[in-house]
């Protein structure tokens, strides 16, 4: 993720000059600055923090982005964690702010399958594990395989190889699963070069690895 270091827009800028329509960017994104991203390589941007306002979501600034980039080109980050005050223990609700607080909008079937007219995929961290290497949140795993009406890619907790297959399973086939910290590269002991060997071996299942 970007934010506002002007650093880190130079390295994303060079990564994405560097593997043109391999990665994917996201940061304060906006219909301004999208298009600068894509344009340079990404093949997708990022999106959270810009349609998600005050607790609520902006349909008109979704709409407006979406005009921008086009759908095809767009990923919302649907980061979210169990709400304690929730009447249904299994509900999760979407974060914003270093997802330190929650909105009032829902990871439910309706709620999903509307967003998805808007956009290409969902990248969702399950913010209770996020960067704890602990293992993922199976719970929040199956949720998504059984509600997301387009590709869904999973983030938080996973600890090694096992969780691509774990995810696989719990997610019906439906959901990919990004690994970050428990990378070598990342100062974990999973091996990188393990991660992609095994993603080779059976492409269909989608997995991708990124820092959490």
């Amino acid at each position: 993720m970007l934010g506002r270091d002007e650093r880190n827009k130079k390295a994303a800028m060079e990564a994405l000059k560097a593997y043109p329509g391999g990665m994917q960017v996201g940061g304060g994104i906006n219909p301004s600055n999208a298009k600068e991203y894509l344009k340079c390589g990404a093949s997708h941007v990022i999106v959270t923090s810009y349609v998600f306002k005050d607790g609520h979501i902006d349909f008109e600034r979704l709409k407006a982005l979406t005009n921008a980039v086009g759908k095809n080109q767009l990923v919302l980050d649907l980061s979210c964690r169990r709400r304690k005050d929730a009447k249904d223990d299994n509900e999760y609700y979407v974060v914003t702010d270093r997802w330190q607080k929650y909105t009032d909008f829902a990871v439910t079937k309706e709620n999903l399958t509307l967003l998805a007219t808007y956009c290409d995929e969902f990248l969702v961290h399950g913010v209770d594990v996020e960067g704890t290497k602990t293992g993922i949140d199976e719970d929040l795993v199956v949720l998504l395989g059984k509600l997301s009406p387009i590709p869904v890619t999973y983030a938080g907790g996973a600890k090694d190889l096992s969780d691509l297959d774990r995810v696989m399973r719990l997610g019906q086939g439906r959901v990919a699963l990004t690994i970050g910290s428990a990378l070598d590269i990342f100062g974990g002991k999973t091996k990188y070069s393990d991660v992609v060997k095994a993603c080779k071996r059976d492409e269909s299942e989608g997995c991708s690895s990124k820092e959490d």
